[in-house]
């Protein structure tokens, strides 16, 4: 049995990206919630790895799906694309109380990932958080800014 193949950013996904390379058919197709499971998360990891701007705020409108999975993927991925477009909306998933908490937990580690210093206050916010999940997650992000600013110095 054939393994599945490494991404470029290194992980092993839970599904290979799909060979569409249209930015609207993809979106389209990843915003379906009639769409089966594993083709979204196929256009998921495809717009990741076009990457830019474009495809990043085309994943940030996976957070209105229905799917608390497609949600955590949405933004694993936007960590993994460390691009400074999704931040608000990473920001505004970790502070929404309503949202899934391993969403939630996601958003904190992507917005570690990506490194804008403009989440680290939202961040600090969540450090004494009742969920240990967003809470730990939230000390993981910052410790992650702490050891990439020791890194450039």
């Amino acid at each position: 049995m054939a393994r599945p193949e490494v991404s470029l950013y290194g992980s092993v996904d839970p599904a290979p990206a799909a060979l569409e390379t249209d930015l609207e058919s993809l979106r389209l197709s990843l915003i379906d919630e009639d769409t089966r499971m594993f083709e979204r998360m196929r256009s998921l990891f495809r717009l990741r790895d076009i990457g830019g701007a474009s495809a990043a705020m085309m994943i940030c409108e996976a957070f209105a799906s229905s799917s608390a999975l497609l949600r955590h993927e949405a933004a694993y991925v936007l960590g993994q694309m460390q691009r400074p477009e999704a931040v608000d909306v990473l920001m505004a998933i970790l502070d929404d109380e309503d949202e899934h908490v391993m969403v939630r937990h996601e958003a904190a580690e992507a917005l570690g990932a990506i490194g804008e210093l403009s989440c680290i206050k939202l961040l600090k916010k969540h450090l004494q958080h009742t969920s240990p999940e967003i809470a730990e997650s939230c000390e993981v992000a910052l410790d992650l800014f702490d050891h990439v600013g020791r890194q450039s110095s």
